[in-house]
């Protein structure tokens, strides 16, 4: 059968490393046909094929984010969104603007992506927002997405004061005076969200197409949506990817990993291994794969949410020396944690697990240790657990993800000495466990399987980026800043595989090689970055994506 499209006259990465002779790909009916050089290639190519000149630039498997929320970033750049928006000045422009024009006669003033680093201590206070939205409630979430910043109006709806007691799972900030100061972290922002005006089907739609245009314009062919559940405000976003995938809209390799709550007890879990099986089935019948579990051990250093072995150093918080209480919580108590990875490992679910401080990050592989020791060997099926983020690694649990056979999900963009890093998370953990911070090469080295992903809309979704971070230790706005425990570097191909076969494998997507017969999902680059210097990797782009033999993006 002639070939659809033809790419050649470059290079090709086949997802593991250079191919050392081909310089073309054939794509025929959604899938690979053929890799070659140029004479072999092109003798598939028929009168209606299409002939792509790559003139040297490099092509590749297409993207795969391993760890994204997709739908609730383009739900966030529909609303009011603050991601361009800096300092309490930006964000009073761009609410201002947002009340006056789109979200004109509505009730609640709704967005997202400000950034902790822009404001003293890491986060406002909710005068900032009185001052130009006095009567209208305003809830906007952080772009890490685990704290929101609320207005007067807003705490007074949900009936928040200096009364008002933290819920189990989250912590209401508080003034000097005990009044709330209008942020709310983790578990206490749903004492807001539950009042925000539902989320529609077509909103939750729209936000997964528009993500899906942005990812794809990056060479992001496939992505894990990291929680698909109810969350801080959003629905399951699952009837939604089910419509998309049913009507041929959905042209990314989507997956979900099902969202365990927060207030799981023992007794709850055999309800919820019934209720994930039927989604699971549900989903999958309409091509759209959830058989990853999602459990966030942890929250985020900056607010003091990541659990840690050790105190936080004794800042920002009236201290005057460090309390063994202030260590941060891990979400799930340890018995129900071992039990439900268990039970879900025994039910055939992988395991995607948020962990930051050394703690959760010990917890959660004690977790995976525990359901190895418990639940039959199955030779049939095997566990691709994956654990996100992995901030801070004690040295003694470097080498247990290589034993365990657990995937390191790494966010390399945040692997930096960026603004947030040194003003924020730096003085919180002290300068001697900030040396434990993101150690990729010695997991690596370890045995450990590694993929990729942004986490966006936390982070950028763009993957160079990232590779550029995960190279150099620096980021790409800050080249004079000296790098973040530079021996912990990733090689260039190293990075560059993690976000391709390594996200797919750990996705279970079929996709992420450059084989005949797998799925043509392709990026051609706009250079080779195999021949430029490594700083200048962050300046790679895509110019043409290509998703089951379709072009999906093209400069």
């Amino acid at each position: 059968m002639p070939a659809d499209l033809v790419l050649h006259n470059g290079r090709v990465f086949d997802g593991l490393a250079p191919h050392p002779t081909a310089t073309a790909v054939a794509v025929a009916g959604g899938t690979i046909s053929a890799i070659g050089t140029d004479a072999e290639v092109l003798a598939a190519a028929g009168p209606r094929t299409r002939v792509v000149d790559l003139r040297g630039r490099l092509v590749t498997p297409g993207f795969t984010d391993a760890h994204a929320h997709t739908f609730m970033g383009g739900i966030e750049a529909l609303a009011c969104n603050l991601e361009a928006h800096r300092g309490p000045a930006g964000v009073q422009r761009a609410v201002a603007a947002y009340a006056a024009g789109p979200g004109e006669g509505q009730d609640w003033i709704t967005g997202a992506g400000w950034y902790k680093g822009d404001f003293d201590g890491g986060f406002p206070d909710a005068r900032v927002l009185d001052a130009v939205a006095p009567h209208r409630p305003v809830y906007l979430i952080n772009r890490d997405h685990h704290s929101a910043w609320v207005n007067t109006a807003a705490l007074g709806r949900a009936g928040i004061d200096a009364h008002t007691p933290d819920p189990p799972d989250g912590r209401i900030d508080r003034r000097a005076d005990g009044s709330a100061s209008g942020i709310l972290h983790e578990g206490a922002m749903a004492l807001v969200a539950r009042l925000l005006p539902p989320v529609t089907r077509a909103a939750v739609e729209a936000g997964i197409l528009y993500g899906q245009r942005h990812l794809h314009a990056l060479g992001v062919t496939g992505w894990q949506e990291a929680i698909i559940g109810e969350y801080a405000g959003y629905p399951d976003a699952a009837p939604a990817y089910r419509s998309l995938a049913a009507s041929g809209r959905l042209t990314g390799r989507a997956t979900g990993a099902l969202w365990v709550p927060r207030a799981l007890t023992v007794r709850d879990i055999p309800d919820l291994i019934e209720d994930f099986r039927e989604r699971r089935r549900l989903n999958a019948e309409a091509g759209f794969p959830t058989s990853s579990a999602k459990i966030m051990v942890d929250g985020v250093p900056e607010n003091r949410t990541a659990a840690l072995l050790d105190p936080y150093e004794p800042v920002g918080c009236g201290c005057v020396a460090a309390s063994d209480a202030d260590r941060g919580p891990t979400y799930l108590p340890p018995e129900v944690l071992d039990a439900v990875v268990a039970a879900l490992q025994a039910a055939r679910f992988d395991l995607h697990l948020h962990a930051i401080g050394d703690r959760a990050v010990r917890t959660g592989l004690d977790a995976v240790a525990h359901a190895r020791s418990v639940v039959p060997p199955d030779r049939s099926w095997r566990p691709r657990h994956t654990m996100a983020h992995v901030q801070l690694v004690h040295p003694d649990d470097v080498p247990r993800f290589g034993e365990l056979a657990v995937t390191v999900n790494a966010q390399a963009l945040w692997a930096c000495s960026d603004e947030q890093m040194r003003s924020l998370t730096v003085p919180l953990i002290g300068e001697d466990r900030a040396q434990w911070q993101y150690p990729f090469a010695s997991m690596v080295s370890g045995g450990a399987p590694l993929a990729m992903g942004s986490d966006w809309s936390v982070s950028d979704a763009d993957p160079w980026q990232a590779i550029h971070v995960a190279v150099n230790r620096t980021h790409p706005d800050h080249p004079g800043v000296p790098p973040l425990v530079a021996d912990e570097a990733l090689t260039f191909q190293a990075a560059l595989s993690a976000y391709t076969a390594g996200s797919a494998r750990v996705t279970r997507s079929t996709a992420g090689l450059i084989r005949e017969g797998l799925p043509a999902d392709l990026a051609v680059l706009t250079v080779d970055p195999f021949g430029i210097d490594a700083a200048d990797l962050h300046a790679v782009g895509v110019d043409v994506t290509i998703a089951g033999g379709r072009v999906v993006f093209e400069r």
